[in-house]
C-alpha cells in the first residue's frame, strides 16, 4: 500500500507544484512568498516518493547492473534537486522580495561545485534514469503491467517542461496514467501476499 501511495502521490504533488507555480506568476514574477515555499515543499515531497517508486522500478526491470545503475543515479538526481528546491526555499525566507533573491542565488551558484551539482548536471539524472527504468520494464515480457506505450507517457511528463514550464501540470497527469497500472499492480500484490499468510 506505501508503494500505491508514492506512485499516485508522487505525480500528484508535481501536479500540485506545477498549478500553485503558474499562480504564483500571475502577478508577474516568482517568489518569495506562501506559493512560493508551498509550490517548492510539494516539489520536494514528490521527490521523497520517486526513491521508493525507483528501486520499485528497479525490482520490476529485475535487478539488472543496468536497472541498479539506474535507481542509483535517479536517488542521486533527486538528492540534488532537493538540494536546488531546498535553496529556492532559503533563498524565499531571505529576500524581501523577488529582486533580492537573484543575489543570494548568485551567492550560492557561486559556491565551488554547487553550480555543476546541483544546477547543470545532477538533477538531469533524475529524469534520465525514470525514463530508463520505466523502459527497462517495458522491455521485460515478464513485467506485463509496463506497456509499450508507459514510457512514451513518461517521456511526455519529461519534455513538456523543456517547451514551458507551464506544462509541469499537464506533465504530471501524462505521469500518472502511466504509473496508476503501476500502483495497482502493489495493490494486487498486496491482497495475494494477505491471502497466502
Amino acid at each position: 500500500m506505501k508503494l500505491r501511495f508514492a506512485f499516485i502521490a508522487a505525480p500528484l504533488l508535481v501536479f500540485a507544484y506545477g498549478v500553485i507555480r503558474i499562480l504564483d506568476g500571475l502577478d508577474g514574477s516568482r517568489g518569495p512568498g506562501i506559493a512560493w515555499t508551498t509550490g517548492h515543499l510539494a516539489f520536494m515531497a514528490a521527490l521523497v516518493l520517486f526513491v521508493p517508486t525507483f528501486w520499485r522500478l528497479r525490482h520490476l526491470a529485475g535487478r539488472t547492473a543496468l536497472a541498479t545503475a539506474s535507481a542509483v543515479a535517479g536517488t542521486a538526481g533527486i538528492v540534488a534537486l532537493l538540494a536546488q528546491f531546498a535553496i529556492d526555499v532559503v533563498v524565499g525566507f531571505m529576500a524581501a522580495d523577488h529582486d533580492a533573491m537573484g543575489p543570494l542565488f548568485d551567492q550560492v551558484q557561486a559556491v565551488p561545485g554547487v553550480q555543476l551539482a546541483v544546477y547543470d548536471a545532477g538533477p538531469y539524472l533524475f529524469y534520465v534514469a525514470q525514463l530508463a527504468l520505466v523502459v527497462h520494464c517495458a522491455l521485460r515480457k515478464e513485467v506485463k503491467v509496463v506497456k509499450a506505450w508507459t514510457p512514451v507517457l513518461v517521456l511526455i511528463d519529461l519534455m513538456l517542461p523543456l517547451i514551458d514550464k507551464d506544462f509541469i501540470p499537464v506533465g504530471a497527469i501524462f505521469l500518472l496514467v502511466s504509473f496508476w497500472p503501476l500502483a495497482r499492480r502493489d495493490v494486487a500484490a498486496a491482497r495475494r501476499a494477505l491471502i497466502h499468510a
